[in-house]
């Protein structure tokens, strides 16, 4: 089976489109450093455009690259949202090390420890896995200062960004899965007199300059994958890198202003807006990285440590459970 890498990855509405796996960059609220904190909101989606749409603005290095770009701010936080029709694996790479291991990127799925989040099991993520039961923020930091995941774990600062590498499942695999839907399907069918589904819908440059460093610390479990690694098919891939511009950059590359900077965590919290919770209990979190455990946030590195904050309010957690397209080019990594 030829590989659909290149043909399938495409922007809808500033939503990646990796063949089954649509991923999408939520702006949101940067939280304190200090304690741990439940899921912020989503405040909006980050615009996407394809790096080559913009061959005489964007730098030589990106056009290499190919993929797509989106504008952030300076210390601004995001999450990562995941939606697929059909069991694949994602792999996240932030500055080319694995938001999910700690270990180099990798064009190979490992299962120990597991380099990749199993969709659709994941619905997101919100940064790097430090801990049992929680991650450290993303937060967008220059290149250059060592604040970076990247840099901590390398000792260098070349790539940035996030990359992204999605599988599906091979054809026997995917045909079993199709067949246990169907079967599940049939059994709620039938039992539709009596039962309820409630469900919610969570919605110029020489070169890169942007990665993503460690925040504070959020409750969330990254699920290991009950599916055997064999089931995945290399030939069912989509790959592609996601450059971060700066405001100005985005600016002089696009023409477009970028998005203004989001609310303030203390407005949101004074407000009496809602957190989220996530949490399955019949799930297994993956276990702890050694390597990412030691990555210090950007406040130790670069300074400007959090003021006092008002700690969020327990009744305003919510716990959750249960087209125009462009193709994306790719380029050498």
């Amino acid at each position: 089976m030829k590989s659909e890498s290149v043909s399938a990855v495409r922007v809808d509405y500033d939503v990646l489109v990796m063949g089954p796996v649509r991923v999408s960059f939520q702006r949101t609220l940067r939280i304190p450093e200090q304690g741990l904190h439940s899921l912020p909101p989503s405040l909006g989606s980050f615009p996407l455009r394809r790096v080559e749409d913009y061959p005489a603005t964007v730098p030589a290095a990106w056009l290499g690259r190919g993929g797509v770009m989106l504008p952030v701010y300076q210390r601004e936080a995001m999450w990562l949202n995941f939606d697929s029709d059909e069991p694949a694996a994602l792999q996240v790479g932030v500055g080319k090390v694995c938001a999910v291991s700690g270990e180099p990127w990798t064009e190979k799925l490992a299962k120990h420890p597991q380099n990749y989040v199993a969709l659709p099991e994941q619905p997101w993520l919100d940064g790097i896995n430090a801990g049992e039961g929680f991650i450290r923020q993303f937060v967008a930091v220059p290149l250059g200062l060592g604040a970076t995941v990247e840099g901590q774990v390398t000792g260098v600062e070349e790539h940035g960004g996030v990359q992204l590498r999605a599988l599906g499942l091979g054809e026997k695999a995917l045909a079993r899965w199709q067949e246990e839907q169907r079967e599940r399907e049939l059994k709620r069918r039938t039992h539709a007199l009596s039962d309820s589904f409630d469900g919610m819908v969570m919605n110029c440059m020489a070169a890169p300059d942007m990665g993503l460093g460690a925040g504070g610390r959020m409750r969330q479990e990254i699920y290991a994958d009950e599916r055997k690694k064999s089931g995945y098919d290399p030939d069912r891939s989509w790959r592609v890198f996601v450059h971060l511009c700066s405001a100005a950059q985005w600016t002089a590359i696009t023409g477009e202003t970028a998005p203004a900077t989001p609310v303030d965590r203390e407005a949101y919290v004074r407000a009496g807006l809602p957190w989220f919770d996530y949490y399955d209990a019949d799930s297994t979190d993956v276990p702890a990285s050694e390597t990412l455990a030691g990555v210090k946030t950007v406040g130790e590195v670069l300074g400007g440590g959090d003021a006092p904050f008002t700690p969020t309010d327990p009744g305003t957690v919510i716990a959750l459970k249960g087209t125009n397209s462009d193709a994306v080019a790719d380029g050498d990594w």
